[in-house]
């Protein structure tokens, strides 16, 4: 019975979810599986690939083939490096410690790579909204200004607010003092 390891979709429409399983080839896409190996979501960023590696390379070593979509998610997480060293331990180029601490050290440094650019993301989606922040600022700046301006006495042209402030402080003095006289005059 041949076998390939390939993806089932779950998820709803818009949203895939994927399954990676290992399949009969004859069965559908979403129908019976032998053995579910894992789970892969593109939906999240970076996308979300947790694999079981041993059941994995067992079922390459048996002689499953994955499809093109698989055997990229396989190298993603490693499972193609680990058949390969294994391979070179079964004619004796490597002991099975020296290929564990090979892999052990590909993982490790994978996982770096993969915190960086999640905090790259992060870093990049901080500098995005101090952006937006700022724009929002500016704007909220430009409204109160215009606030202001327009709550100002509006100065006919030719003249500027200083003669026209003058003038009503002059043109106040004087009533004043005529009203005044007026008061005690009623009173």
């Amino acid at each position: 019975m041949p076998v390939k390891i390939r993806l089932q979709r779950h998820g709803k429409k818009g949203k895939p979810f994927y399954w990676v399983v290992a399949a009969d080839v004859r069965a559908k896409r979403d129908g019976k599986f032998l053995e579910k190996l894992g789970i892969y979501n593109p939906n999240t960023n970076p996308a979300t690939i947790e694999l079981d590696v041993d059941s994995s390379v067992k079922w390459l070593q048996n002689g499953a083939q994955p499809t093109d979509t698989a055997k990229a998610i396989l190298s993603y997480r490693g499972v193609l490096l680990k058949h390969h060293l294994l391979g070179g331990v079964r004619k004796g180029a490597l002991t099975e410690e020296q290929a564990e601490e090979k892999f052990n050290a590909w993982v490790a440094e994978k996982e770096a790579a993969i915190a960086d650019k999640v905090g790259g993301l992060d870093k990049a989606k901080a500098e995005v909204r101090a952006a937006a922040l700022k724009a929002e600022k500016e704007v909220n700046d430009k409204r109160a200004a215009e606030a202001a301006a327009a709550a100002l006495p509006e100065t006919p042209e030719g003249e500027s607010a200083e003669e026209e402030v003058e003038a009503v402080e002059a043109a106040g003095e004087p009533e004043q003092a005529t009203e005044a006289p007026a008061e005690d005059d009623k009173a």
